[in-house]
């Protein structure tokens, strides 16, 4: 009895976290004069921080990736319905906000199979902090401009990119594995791998392929060295 009250605090903290992100979005469309990409950023960043309370919370793998299921499903609906205007009006045709609720699910299934959690909430939220801050960076100090595979980026977005990935990644290595200095220069190595990541990809991809580019390459790195 304990343990099933225990998951059910865990599922509903869950469940009133992600409805709080929707919460804050929609009354930031409808009542503020905030632009689509703020809009967007707000989900982004705010859904990143469900594998933060899984992780602190010690929950169950099931719960995480049920709680990624719904996501795509919302975000999916939302580039068809008004559930959270703005999710997709970005100027480009993109499935990122899909990609990047899915890579959450996916490194969950993983890394809480390996009893290794610590990968997947630095993929997750170096995606959350790391592309979050680039883009809004960009959009707003972005002078400085650069072509990559068609796409136009800003050095300033991709430089609050590298940095932010890069405090994010030492933060959460440090918590996990203590302050060696291995884990500052695994830290670089993240944060230059999750920046070009972010730089080549299309279509939103970078949602899927920086999460799980940057777990994978953390945890590769730490057997490794340490």
């Amino acid at each position: 009895m304990g343990s099933l009250l225990l998951l059910c605090l865990q599922t509903c903290s869950i469940g009133l976290w992600m409805l709080l992100v929707i919460l804050v979005a929609w009354c930031a469309s409808y009542f503020t004069s905030a632009n689509s990409e703020v809009i967007r950023k707000i989900v982004h960043i705010g859904t990143g921080h469900v594998i933060l309370i899984a992780w602190w919370l010690n929950i169950p793998s099931g719960v995480g990736v049920t709680a990624s299921i719904c996501a795509c499903i919302v975000t999916l609906l939302s580039y068809k319905l008004p559930i959270i205007p703005g999710i997709n009006s970005v100027g480009r045709k993109s499935l990122g906000t899909f990609f990047y609720a899915a890579s959450i699910g996916i490194l969950i299934t993983y890394f809480w199979h390996l009893n290794e959690p610590q990968y997947a909430v630095l993929g997750v939220m170096v995606m959350t902090w790391g592309d979050g801050l680039a883009a809004l960076v960009g959009q707003r100090f972005g002078k400085h401009k650069y072509k990559i595979i068609g796409k136009e980026k800003s050095w300033e977005g991709s430089l609050a990119m590298c940095f932010t990935s890069w405090i994010v990644a030492s933060l959460i290595l440090i918590t996990a594995q203590g302050n060696l200095w291995q884990i500052w220069i695994i830290s670089v190595v993240v944060a230059l791998i999750a920046t070009a990541l972010e730089s080549i990809s299309l279509l939103g991809m970078d949602n899927l392929t920086v999460p799980l580019g940057t777990a994978t390459i953390a945890f590769v790195l730490t057997k490794i060295l340490v």
